[in-house]
């Protein structure tokens, strides 16, 4: 399928030019805006060797930019040697050919870079087929602009009315090989989504689950290894994740949490990728806590907050505590690290955000004293009694609650225990027969918190009279 020069965006490398439209509804956010695409840009290789502005109170339809800026652009372009135009807003397609036709290069949108970093970053068949889905959604409505030869292909008129011929049959032949492609990719990203969301689901059932999310770059990996055996690539650039990774989190005490690392946020991240990616996103939806970690000594850190905010209730994960972590503490001036200005107004405008540190391990022991107290939640005293064959059960609760007194029968072990109620979900989730002050368990767990939703979906092993809920299907 022939699509001219955007057939292969490959920006790698190139001297750009970074354009930027200063609206009225862009003002507050345009500064932090084209800082970021300038990040953007050399996180795809591109060598940016200089930025052109312009305020407006609406762009100009044709070029987005005026007709004497275009000319300021051109002159530019070939002073400073550049290849490529990377327009921090989004262009229709009829304005990125209008302006290729005037300054006889390529030009791309924030967009297409982000969709180029994607590209070449992805690594998992997921990740991959997401963000090529997403490439052919941007490009599906853009194949008429680039269809450069289509005039060639009708003698040189002009397309349009009167001129239909071998190139506009060639023009819907390609959009229905999109329309196929797109049918064919979304049909395989489906049937492993289906697989993920079982995997999800499950894993919440059994455990409890934390997600690392927040702005790309702002140390979630890192983060993610000193919690864990690590294992996830961190890097001090741009999208370095965009799979996720889950491991299990000590959180002392023989308790443990699966915690997740997520890819990360942009400002207008493209709306295809938001809808490719929510599957990406899934363990932050489906978490029972969410970790928002921040660079807090990034500049920029408020406008990011916000994004990760919006994001987040986007995709529907606004239904569980939120956890707001600042990290990179240590960049801060070294004899005010904790009193820092900017850790105290932070403190203030987000009552129980942590300090942290993912380099030095600062404040990590007060985050995983934080998250196990989530998962307990509300604690009660109670008598569980538990068959003595179930052998794991009963090690569940001896290692990680506290047990008051132990008295013994031919068939069952009462244990009087101290126990939050997500520690006797999860232990119900497994699929233990047991009863809770000698009520069957479902019967218990709303006695001692009758106020509280239970939250438990537990595997029942046959013949399992006291287990609770549903039965969850065996992958």
């Amino acid at each position: 399928m022939e699509t001219g020069r955007h057939a292969e965006v490959d920006i790698r490398a190139e001297p750009a030019i970074l354009v930027g439209v200063r609206l009225r509804d862009n003002e507050t956010t345009f500064d932090d805006s084209l800082a970021e695409l300038q990040a953007l840009a050399e996180t795809a290789g591109v060598r940016v060797v200089g930025t052109l502005e312009q305020r407006r109170v609406a762009p100009r339809g044709k070029t987005y930019i005026g007709k004497g800026k275009v000319e300021e652009l051109s002159a530019m372009c070939k002073e400073l040697g550049a290849k490529v135009v990377i327009f921090d807003n989004e262009l229709a397609p009829s304005q990125i050919a209008e302006l290729e036709k005037a300054l006889e290069l390529k030009v791309i949108d924030r967009s297409e870079v982000i969709l180029d970093i994607f590209a070449n970053r992805a690594t998992t068949k997921q990740a991959q087929l997401q963000v090529e889905i997403a490439q052919l959604e941007y490009t599906a409505p853009r194949l008429r602009a680039m269809w450069s030869h289509l005039g060639q292909v009708t003698g040189g008129a002009p397309v349009g009315v009167g001129t239909r011929g071998p190139g506009e049959q060639q023009l819907e032949i390609d959009r229905r090989i999109v329309k196929a492609k797109l049918d064919k990719l979304r049909r395989e990203l489906g049937e492993i989504e289906g697989r993920r969301s079982r995997e999800v689901k499950q894993r919440r059932d059994e455990h409890y689950t934390a997600a690392l999310v927040g702005y790309t770059n702002a140390g979630k990996s890192s983060l993610f290894n000193a919690l864990t055996r690590g294992g996830a690539y961190a890097a001090d650039k741009l999208f370095a994740t965009l799979g996720t990774r889950v491991e299990s989190w000590n959180l002392a005490g023989g308790n443990a949490a699966m915690l997740s690392d997520t890819v990360g946020f942009v400002q207008r991240l493209p709306h295809h990728l938001v809808a490719s990616f929510r599957a990406t996103l899934e363990d932050a939806i489906a978490s029972h806590v969410i970790l928002i970690v921040l660079d807090v000594a990034d500049p920029s850190a408020l406008m990011q907050y916000e994004t990760v905010q919006s994001v987040l209730d986007e995709i529907g994960a606004d239904q569980q505590p939120r956890i707001l972590l600042l990290n990179k503490a240590d960049r801060l001036p070294p004899s005010r690290i904790g009193i820092d200005p900017r850790i105290t107004e932070w403190m203030e405008r987000v009552p129980g955000a942590l300090p942290i540190s993912a380099l030095t391990g600062a404040g990590l022991p007060e985050l995983s004293e934080r998250v196990l107290g989530l998962m307990k939640g509300d604690i009660r005293d109670c008598t569980l009694s538990v068959p003595l064959t179930d052998g794991r059960a009963v090690d569940f609760v001896e290692k990680r609650v506290p047990v008051l007194s132990r008295d013994w029968t031919e068939e069952h072990v009462q244990l009087k225990v101290q126990i939050g109620r997500r520690q006797l979900e999860q232990l119900l989730s497994s699929g233990v027969r047991m009863l809770v002050d000698g009520l069957p368990a479902h019967e218990g767990l709303r006695s001692l918190w009758p106020d509280i939703k239970i939250d438990v979906a537990p595997r029942i092993r046959p013949h399992d009279s006291y287990a609770v809920g549903q039965e969850v299907e065996d992958e």
